[in-house]
């Protein structure tokens, strides 16, 4: 892929690398290093989750700005006799979306290509081949004649999994598509957000933080934000985008390109209002574009960095996502681009007596 300007160079970096939860060692490495020429200082907590704090002009609030490191996949549980792979989900998956895709599998003498398979529908009677197969009735042919083969291959159970599909500029170059969006941008917001304050005033000291084990229950963040001790937390994740067929505004209220999303609830949080008002207003007078947005079920990192300590005002800003969950998704570069603006529009107002305010309204 020619041509790539500075922006999509890191989004290709951060979403081709591959960290399912507990194995984020390889996109930690591409975050770290596009984020620590912005950072006073970069470290990690004991999970693995990657913290580059930035001073600012004053001592003030410490604001966090939180993606995950970490993308769903699937992990090796046992090598049969044939030498084809059983496997866990790490993170949640629709068997739907499952099925003779194409995997990598990380292992100690590098990666090993591989495929998701069943048994043919051809063999299948008429009533089972109406069902999705379930996802314990799966398993992962990397083209081995036995166990020893699959072995010597340097697959061993525990070893990671992960989808493959390589980062992709669409035709309209405004649509980008790739695997791990959920949630590599986000971690692009961070270090975009650090790289904009770089040469800014700003009243606080501004955390950017890549965290481990979203997608198995907000792990990361819990630790992340326990070493930081937020004032003010923003995760930042991915969205339902509610603009393919068959989706109405009761199932999803959010379009790609029409900006970032609010999240007024979701199964983790209730966002902080006066948080999210302040947002809202500071999005209105810089003629930033947002979207309001709730999720019935789910959560982000905000839900754990709200809980830490005696609590910490904080509000979810995602980008709307097409197919999450699945392979290859795809969002809208406006989106996130508005989404570093307006963080960057708040956290340049974020002083002491604000987050006062704000927390207490």
């Amino acid at each position: 892929m020619a041509n790539l300007d500075p922006t999509l160079q890191m989004l290709k970096e951060l979403t081709d690398a591959n960290g399912i939860p507990g194995n984020e060692k390889e996109p930690r490495d591409v975050m770290k290093r596009f984020i620590e020429p912005y950072a006073t200082e970069v470290y990690t907590d004991n999970l693995g989750s990657l913290i580059a704090k930035k001073t600012g002009s004053q001592e003030g609030p410490k604001i966090m700005v939180a993606g995950h490191l970490d993308e769903i996949g699937f992990m090796i549980t046992s090598i049969d006799d044939k030498g084809y792979l059983r496997f866990q989900t790490v993170g949640g998956w629709w068997e739907q979306v499952m099925l003779a895709q194409r995997v990598t599998i990380m292992t100690k003498n590098g990666n090993v290509p591989g495929v998701i398979g069943s048994k043919p529908p051809h063999i299948l009677s008429p009533e089972v081949r109406k069902k999705p197969v379930d996802k314990k009735d799966m398993f992962i042919d990397i083209g081995a004649s036995s166990k020893e083969e699959a072995m010597e291959f340097g697959v061993r159970p525990g070893d990671a999994v992960v989808p493959v599909c390589d980062f992709t500029v669409m035709k309209n170059e405004k649509y980008l598509m790739a695997k791990a969006w959920d949630n590599r941008i986000g971690c692009a917001i961070a270090i975009e957000v650090l790289r904009q304050l770089k040469d800014v005033d700003h009243p606080n000291t501004v955390y950017g933080v890549g965290t481990v084990q979203e997608e198995v229950g907000l792990r990361g963040a819990r630790t992340s934000a326990h070493l930081i001790q937020p004032d003010i937390g923003f995760g930042v994740d991915v969205g339902i985008a509610g603009d393919t067929p068959g989706v109405s505004e009761k199932d999803a209220l959010a379009k790609m390109g029409e900006g970032p999303q609010i999240i007024m609830y979701d199964a983790s949080m209730v966002s902080h209002k006066g948080l999210r008002d302040f947002v809202t207003s500071t999005a209105e007078e810089n003629n930033i574009p947002y979207q309001f947005d709730y999720v019935a079920g789910g959560g982000t990192d905000s839900g754990a960095i709200h809980l830490t300590a005696n609590g910490v005002p904080s509000l979810s800003i995602t980008i709307a996502t097409r197919y999450i969950h699945t392979h290859a998704a795809i969002l809208h570069r406006d989106d996130f681009e508005n989404a570093v603006k307006l963080i960057v529009e708040v956290i340049k107002k974020l002083d002491t007596d604000t987050v006062k305010q704000i927390t207490f309204d």
